[in-house]
């Protein structure tokens, strides 16, 4: 799929034709369309695809006609029915004339650049708009990490009472975002970094810098996020396998103590079962004895029970 955009003044108007200074955003491109775009561009068509790859590293491309960038953006996976943060390489392509993104699936992050969330946004320029879209991806990771964070508390706020490994799958889940997170961030700070240098092929004007510099700010700011609640989640994680293993020694504890309760009645009751003459049997032969011999049976299963308690074997 591909979109053109254009700005004016006041506005993002989506056109028809390519005009000088427009954004051309593809969306997962066919062959014929990266074909006639790289023709058009006088673009590789081997960097056009190259992000279409979900294992493309980021990376800078200096061409004579262009410039490529690719970064990893945050976006969404479904394991196990739910959803999970993965990254996707994003390539950002900046010619004489246009900018071209493209992407093997749409992203959230035009989404800021749709709906006019971005202030001083004109796609003729073409400097500051990489570095907008590479300071929301940089935001973007954040708000994913703090997600993440969110996700563990939910799971934590339960975990006393879990018995189950649901809990810790959960939690080893979200540990691989971060992980995939983490790596996509130091990659995408080498970018940036690189772009920072002064003889950068990209020119820079005075708030581009500052605008850059704050994208550096942010990415790192992820980094360190990343590092400690991949931390913490790798603690709660260890926790949480114990806090189940305890549960389950709990539960099995109170049910030997139930078996063991149980066991006292079965065997008085299975020795008056046998064929041995009432008189040679407690109780044996008298109107309530069946109630005498429950009753008494009661009680020695209550004193095993309380000597359990008391001395807090389970």
């Amino acid at each position: 799929m591909k979109q053109m955009f254009r700005s004016t003044l006041t506005d993002l108007e989506e056109i028809q034709t390519f005009e000088p200074g427009s954004w051309i955003n593809l969306v997962n491109p066919s062959q014929e369309e990266s074909v006639k775009l790289a023709e058009q561009f006088n673009i590789d068509i081997t960097d056009l695809r190259a992000p279409l790859d979900v294992e493309e590293s980021s990376r800078i491309t200096v061409e004579d006609d262009y410039t490529l960038i690719i970064v990893d953006v945050p976006t969404y996976e479904e394991r196990n029915n739910k959803s999970y943060h993965i990254t996707l390489p994003l390539g950002i392509i900046v010619t004489k004339d246009v900018v071209i993104t493209t992407c093997v699936q749409p992203l959230t992050l035009f989404d800021y650049f749709f709906n006019k969330r971005i202030k001083n946004f004109y796609t003729f320029m073409k400097t500051r708009f990489v570095f907008q879209l590479l300071y929301r991806n940089a935001e973007l990771f954040i708000t994913a990490l703090r997600s993440i964070d969110r996700q563990t508390d939910r799971i934590s706020a339960h975990i006393d009472r879990a018995t189950k490994n649901e809990q810790v799958i959960d939690m080893m889940e979200l540990e691989k975002s971060i992980v995939y997170l983490k790596a996509s961030l130091k990659l995408n700070e080498r970018v940036v970094k690189k772009l920072a240098v002064r003889n950068s092929t990209l020119k820079k004007y005075v708030e581009d810098e500052d605008l850059l510099e704050d994208t550096l700010i942010e990415t790192q700011q992820a980094l360190e996020m990343a590092d400690i609640y991949g931390n913490v989640l790798y603690a709660m994680t260890e926790t949480s396998a114990a806090i189940i293993s305890n549960n389950q020694n709990t539960i099995m504890k109170t049910l030997a103590l139930m078996t063991m309760a149980l066991d006292i009645p079965t065997v008085i009751f299975s020795a008056y079962g046998m064929n041995v003459p009432e008189s040679g049997m407690p109780f044996g032969g008298q109107t309530n004895s069946f109630w005498v011999i429950a009753f008494i049976s009661a009680c020695l299963s209550a004193i095993v029970v309380i000597n359990f308690l008391r001395k807090k074997w389970f």
